[in-house]
């Protein structure tokens, strides 16, 4: 698509259809009404077992399962995503084993390498083996043994259909083989993709089964009474919304659903904007580190503390931050089984993404500065009022720096993107506003600059 005709036209095509994530959601929303009123259900049908809620790890694991078939099936039998040419699979035209034996060897030889390379990463990095993290490593080294077993027939499958079965792990494990010529720059594809896949499934598993249990352990109904309670019921629901589809995402990464890590951000500046936002080397918690915004008797509930007493104004904070939340929530959700960081994966042009290019990030961003509110502290001191609104300021300006690497990072990986941003930039509610925004107050410097 011509970029100079999307400005004028409509808008590029997305992607990701808007249905995948909303059958996800739809999955996973069933599993945790089944969780909640698991006492009654029991009761209703005599199963055998505790009258209890399921509250565990394995409950909130098995909520991946509800929202990630539905959310496959959809891609499959309605969008059938795995005939799209950029899954690179030529399904009508299979080759006899026999002619792929070799590059497979190969391949899982990079396959297999990888993946011992990422355990072994996992047991130096000390954090992985404390809690929170434990769960994560419990989970994958039980599947360890399944994923090694499945990924040969699953490679010789593959491999016999794919047009170019010499990708980017082929030829890492062809520079460990030593046999035949590789391209440098392809196995740092791979290894770069392989590195965010590494990093964020531990850390996405890591966070799914707290939020769970925090949503489906308490009586929902004690919630109605307050702005504050209810508030925080939804807020925690949506964020349980974005860690199950967002875990669902880093682990479908399989060309057959067309949703395989194309490429991952190549650049440097990319990856430090991005890893200072996670653990262990996040900048802004806990309490010890150098960005932290937080008053710490009250912190992202400070809201609460300045609006005592005043109703009115509890509940429309309340909606405010729930509204906030929620178009996170909906940014996740309209990337149904594609969502990760750093990574291309194709171009999402809908749902949240027709109002900004990067809702998650605003909305995030809007939602610790009404929920802080750094400018106001309740101890009366001055100098946690400025600290406060430097360092949370200084938070927004990391997720500036992120948005800025990963659109770098996307126009140079295909031409819809650069159609897509060029459309948003003047048709977009929100970007195209910030636009001239910024235009204006270009223009405002410009003027009051002293002529030469």
């Amino acid at each position: 698509m011509n970029a100079r005709a999307s400005v004028a036209g409509t808008r590029p095509p997305s992607d990701v259809s808007a249905a995948v994530g909303l059958t996800g959601l739809v999955g996973l929303c069933l599993w945790i009404g089944i969780c909640h009123y698991w006492p009654q259900i029991g009761a209703a049908f005599d199963l055998p077992g505790p009258r209890e809620r399921l509250t565990g790890p394995n409950a909130a694991l098995t909520g991946l399962v509800f929202t990630a078939l539905p959310m496959v099936l959809w891609s499959v039998l309605v969008d059938k995503v795995h005939r799209r040419p950029s899954t690179g699979i030529d399904w009508d035209n299979p080759r006899a084993l026999s002619e792929v034996i070799d590059v497979s060897i190969t391949k899982l030889a990079g396959l297999w390498a990888t993946w011992a390379v990422i355990g072994a990463l996992y047991c130096l990095a000390r954090w992985y083996w404390q809690e929170p993290y434990l769960i994560a490593m419990h989970v994958l080294g039980a599947v360890a043994l399944p994923l090694f077993l499945l990924s040969v027939p699953y490679v010789l499958w593959l491999d016999r259909v794919l047009v170019n079965p010499r990708d980017p792990c082929w030829h890492f494990g062809a520079m460990l083989i030593g046999r035949e010529p590789f391209d440098p720059q392809e196995v740092w594809i791979h290894l770069r993709a392989w590195a965010v896949k590494g990093f964020f499934t531990a850390f996405m598993i890591m966070i799914v089964p707290g939020g769970f249990a925090n949503l489906v352990t308490p009586d929902w109904g004690t919630f109605l009474s307050t702005p504050v309670a209810l508030a925080g019921l939804l807020i925690t629901l949506m964020f349980v919304i974005d860690e199950q589809i967002g875990s669902v995402g880093y682990i479908l990464t399989m060309k057959p659903l067309d949703a395989q890590i194309r490429s991952a951000n190549p650049y440097l500046a990319g990856w430090l904007a991005a890893l200072l936002c996670y653990p262990p080397f996040q900048l802004m918690s806990p309490s010890d580190r150098p960005l932290f915004y937080l008053t710490a008797t009250h912190g992202d509930d400070n809201w609460v503390h300045v609006l005592a007493g005043q109703n009115a104004l509890l509940w429309l904070w309340a909606a405010l931050l729930v509204m906030l939340t929620g178009i996170y929530a909906w940014a996740t959700v309209a990337f149904g089984i594609r969502f990760s960081n750093l990574t291309y994966r194709g171009v999402l042009t809908g749902g949240p993404y027709a109002f900004t290019r990067h809702p998650a990030y605003l909305s995030k961003n809007l939602f610790w500065w009404l929920a802080s509110m750094p400018f106001f502290v309740t101890n009366g001191s001055s100098v946690d009022m400025i600290r406060n609104t430097f360092f949370l300021a200084c938070v927004s300006a990391i997720y500036f720096w992120r948005a800025k690497t990963e659109e770098r990072h996307l126009l140079g990986e295909d031409p819809k993107y650069r159609a897509y941003h060029e459309w948003m930039q003047h048709n977009a509610p929100v970007t195209a506003a910030l636009g001239r925004l910024g235009r204006v107050v270009k223009g405002r410097r410009q003027v009051i600059q002293p002529a030469e």
